[in-house]
């Protein structure tokens, strides 16, 4: 009876004595080129300058191999691999909800959260949502989202003209400043708040309110980790 034991297959290079051919083409620890060597010869030098021998170009023939600090190797692209993760940006769409005669308080708050989105590098789908005897009139609409367009040009643009979709009428904003760019400037922020309070470690609890982030703050907080998606995302913001 056979049974299968499979494995996952390994993704790390072939190094040391786990290489089994019988000669490489060996690079020297500053990438000199040495040549064509016997195996054995390869794992001497290796011994002799205290590094490892890792085949880089099992492909080859015959292979490549390379002498250098394995461990060494590894740390280094595993941090180049978290810093790509950490400035890597993906959209992420924002949506608002508005109705055609909404009033003016309730308008400049959903307009201060378009306001913050945009900041951050977001997309921001509005939709204007229509009920009864409003769906005859979507004038109403159309010129609500015009004038929040107008009001936040010096942020964002309009990516999606408006348009009907059955009850309701959609309008996506597209931010001026790229994402990557919101990032960094939050990162700065951020090294910036830490800092004045390692500056001032004896300030008083009546002025530690300074080094409270505010509502908006805690959101951008949010908002990053939501970026670490694979996929484009898309958040509600009904208030």
């Amino acid at each position: 009876m056979w049974c299968y034991r499979g494995g996952s297959i390994s993704t790390e290079p072939r190094i040391n004595d786990r290489i089994r051919v019988p000669e490489v083409r060996l690079v020297g620890p500053s990438g000199e080129q040495v040549g064509i060597v016997p195996l054995a010869k390869a794992l001497e030098l290796a011994q002799e300058y205290d590094l490892d021998l890792v085949e880089v170009a099992a492909s080859a023939r015959p292979p490549v191999c390379k002498l250098m600090d394995y461990g060494k190797f590894k740390y280094e692209s595993a941090m180049k691999a978290r810093e790509a993760r950490k400035n890597q940006a993906h959209t992420v769409i924002k949506e608002m909800k508005l109705r055609p005669k909404i009033d003016p308080h309730d308008y400049d708050t959903k307009k201060g959260h378009v306001v913050r989105f945009l900041k951050q590098g977001d997309k921001v789908k509005i939709t204007i949502m229509f009920r009864g005897r409003e769906q005859s009139r979507p004038e109403l609409g159309y010129r609500l989202l015009q004038r929040l367009a107008t009001d936040v040009e010096d942020l964002g643009f309009i990516e999606s003209n408006p348009k009907q979709d059955g009850r309701n009428m959609i309008m996506v904003l597209g931010p001026h400043k790229k994402k990557t760019e919101a990032m960094a400037e939050a990162r700065e922020a951020q090294a910036a708040r830490k800092a004045e309070a390692k500056a001032n470690p004896g300030k008083s609890q009546n002025h530690a309110g300074d080094d409270i982030p505010d509502v908006d703050d805690v959101d951008d907080v949010d908002t990053e980790d939501t970026e670490d998606t694979e996929a484009p995302a898309q958040a509600s913001a009904e208030v």
